[in-house]
């Protein structure tokens, strides 16, 4: 009796799972062509994001190209130890900081803001065309880019350079000087990208429920009382989202963009951890060193993203995690 009391369990649990497994097996059958469609992007994420992730192994060994990366000798922490003890590293850790910062504190918040006044306007023709004029030059690549901010700010027929003239002004070789590169940096990604990341704040607007407006209108609430207390609040949980997943491309600064805007002349302001990499691991062949930076740049990413994350629930905010 006590075999027979102990077994019904076992067997009960045993049908259950076939029939689990037996409903999954009808549910794929059954969209079967959805799951075909996911093999390609499965396939491309494996071999080329998931894959890849095993050379990290480079960044604990000496590589030697005839051993291959399983093959040469294991170093332990002494890429590492190289690393940290760069002088250039330590130079271009600092210029990645400093570029991170300027696009946090200005580029974060300009699609904020811009979305909250593109809200405002009830001329649906001018809002047309100035979110089209505003999309526009997130469609262009930074070579593209870079030549108009080449043309723009030439010295020798550039239309700025020709305003400072006419003022009577001396002419600014803007890529040339080290201190211009930074700002140049933060107002072209001002530039490029403000129109397009609204997007995302002009569907969380859209989202925000009408009654809300409603009864704070019928409370007395002007167009500023609306924007600060409706609409800024329903962007909160937008706004926290994005923040945390831009922490954690902190260091993340864009490659394209600097690579095609510096030169030799403003290396010590232009060259970040991207470019670093860049350098040293394809122009110099030293790909294990090359690897422990970006291993240590992907590190810092995690831990500030965490961090961020855990923050946000503390405060009650809404977290990605």
């Amino acid at each position: 009796m006590a075999q027979t009391a102990v077994s019904k369990p076992i067997i009960k649990s045993r049908g259950q799972q076939k029939g689990y497994w037996a409903t999954l097996a009808t549910k794929v059958w059954n969209y079967r062509s959805l799951y075909l469609m996911l093999l390609l992007p499965m396939a491309f994420f494996l071999v080329f994001r998931y894959y890849p992730i095993l050379g990290n192994v480079i960044a604990f060994k000496q590589f030697k190209a005839l051993l291959g990366i399983w093959g040469s000798p294991w170093v332990g922490l002494k890429q590492f130890r190289l690393l940290f003890n760069d002088p250039d590293f330590r130079r271009v850790f600092v210029n990645t900081v400093s570029i991170a910062l300027l696009k946090l504190i200005i580029v974060f918040p300009a699609p904020i803001l811009f979305a909250l006044f593109v809200n405002e306007v009830n001329n649906k023709f001018f809002k047309g065309v100035v979110q089209t004029i505003t999309y526009a030059p997130h469609f262009l690549s930074w070579v593209i880019y870079g030549a108009v901010l080449y043309i723009i700010l030439s010295p020798a027929n550039g239309i700025v350079n020709m305003a400072l003239i006419s003022l009577g002004m001396d002419k600014i070789p803007f890529f040339q000087k080290p201190q211009f590169f930074q700002p140049i940096v933060v107002i072209s990604s001002l530039l490029k990208e403000t129109g397009f990341i609204a997007i995302i704040y002009l569907a969380a607007i859209s989202a925000i429920d009408p009654t809300l407006y409603e009864a704070a209108i019928m409370d007395g609430a002007n167009r500023w009382q609306l924007m600060r207390h409706v609409t800024i609040p329903g962007l909160r949980a937008t706004i926290i989202t994005l923040f945390i997943l831009q922490i954690g491309f902190f260091l993340t600064v864009g490659f394209e963009q600097i690579f095609v805007l510096q030169n030799a002349t403003v290396l010590s302001k232009a060259d970040i951890i991207e470019t670093f990499i860049y350098r040293v691991g394809i122009q110099k062949t030293r790909f294990d060193f090359s690897t422990a930076a970006g291993l240590f740049n992907g590190l810092v990413g995690m831990v500030l993203v965490l961090l961020a994350d855990r923050l946000a629930k503390m405060m009650d905010l809404p977290g990605i995690f």
